[in-house]
């Protein structure tokens, strides 16, 4: 069953529990201080439940994004989808992909000339959202991230690999937040 959560950006973070999302890559990175990119999806809206398909009880196929164009454009873009309520100590690691050319805007299930890195299921890949049932609504944080530099990094490095390849070459950020529940 699907739960429609309609909350207000501002409010998202107040609503549920927070102090995790400090653990996010954007947090970690220190993006929040950069200047904003919208992202956005064709699929759900900000704050918004996720659509069926990109979670476990449909296909698990990622949602696409979209975002905005920077002057000047960066070198290359990368994609960190996190789940701060997942149980652990850390944010779920859902979906990587990086070394996304500078002038692409969208991010959609054919990622055939992308680079993507291991979920924290151990896989290349987008992980489907599958909060484990009864245990509330989770907040997926799609986190983009505009750099400076392209990244070189092989297909199937892990979240600490990639943040640390990323790190000081943050120019630009943005996030995009879908809620799911399992009951």
């Amino acid at each position: 069953m699907l739960l429609e959560v309609p909350f207000m950006q501002d409010r998202l973070s107040a609503a549920l529990p927070s102090d995790r999302t400090l653990l996010l890559a954007s947090r970690r990175l220190e993006a929040t201080k950069l200047p904003r990119v919208e992202v956005t999806s064709p699929e759900f809206q900000n704050g918004s439940t996720l659509p069926t398909r990109a979670t476990i009880d449909g296909d698990g196929t990622p949602p696409a994004l979209h975002w905005g164009v920077l002057d000047p454009s960066p070198t290359s873009w990368v994609v960190i989808a996190e789940d701060p309520d997942a149980p652990g100590s850390t944010p779920f690691v859902h979906w990587l992909v990086y070394a996304i050319p500078g002038a692409t805007q969208l991010v959609a299930a054919n990622l055939n000339e992308l680079r993507q890195g291991l979920n924290d299921r151990g896989q290349i890949g987008y992980a489907p959202a599958a909060p484990p049932r009864g245990a509330g609504i989770h907040r997926y944080c799609f986190q983009l991230f505009a750099l400076d530099t392209e990244l070189t990094l092989p297909e199937g490095r892990d979240l600490e690999r990639l943040l640390s390849a990323m790190q000081g070459h943050a120019i630009a950020w943005g996030e995009l937040v879908g809620l799911y529940q399992r009951v």
